[in-house]
């Protein structure tokens, strides 16, 4: 079956994650430094492009479906994990802040899912905060990847440290958000499926109702 256009962005943005990431490797002597910030920023703000491009259309024209709506955040995730190591390996980044954000995103990730079995997963739906934490987050990762100076009097690495710290304090303000409008159902049991076992036949000549003399 082809894919809607929505899901083929959503694929498209899993492919250009290898592609960003390995054009910063790529030797000097194919591709300068700063030819590299430049080319692989770009790839990764077109990745981004597509992560809001893929839901608008969805919404648009009606083409959601149960697997885009898994692809996509699993995109999104893969996306911003790929460039925080990145980022950390190039050493634009430390360490400890690339591990808190990715450790909510799976905390959260394993949340939602777990909310969505009980029914109950208008409780972690994407929350103000969260968007402001999106914003900040690529606000950070794109001036990071980028590590050029473009806006005179401004520090592009300045700023994407500043927003990745920013990024990072709202992440964990946002799990925190989600953690306490979750933390009334954490004692709640998964609903048990029902026995759809038929029942058993009782041997012939043999009454159920009592057992066989001996």
């Amino acid at each position: 079956m082809v894919p809607n256009l929505p899901t083929a962005l959503t694929w498209l943005r899993i492919v250009l994650i290898p592609v960003f990431v390995g054009i910063y490797y790529v030797p000097d002597q194919w591709l300068s430094p700063v030819l590299k910030n430049w080319l692989g920023m770009s790839v990764f703000a077109l990745a981004a492009i597509t992560d809001w491009l893929d839901g608008y259309l969805a919404r648009r024209w009606g083409e959601t479906s149960a697997f885009g709506a898994f692809l996509d955040p699993v995109a999104d995730k893969l996306m911003v994990a790929a460039a925080l190591i990145l980022l950390v390996d190039l050493g634009r980044a430390e360490a400890y802040l690339a591990i808190i954000i990715i450790g909510r995103e799976i905390t959260i990730s394993a949340l939602r899912e777990w909310m969505a079995q009980l029914g109950r997963s208008r409780k972690t739906a994407v929350a103000f905060i969260g968007k402001v934490k999106t914003v900040a987050q690529m606000t950070a990762l794109i001036a990071l990847l980028l590590w050029e100076d473009v806006i005179p009097g401004v520090s592009t690495p300045v700023l994407g440290t500043i927003a990745l710290y920013v990024a990072a304090i709202l992440t964990l303000w946002s799990m925190f958000h989600y953690l306490r409008r979750a933390a009334p159902h954490f004692r709640t049991e998964m609903p048990r499926e029902a026995d759809t076992r038929p029942p058993r036949e009782a041997k012939p000549g043999v009454n159920p109702a009592r057992p066989p003399a001996r």
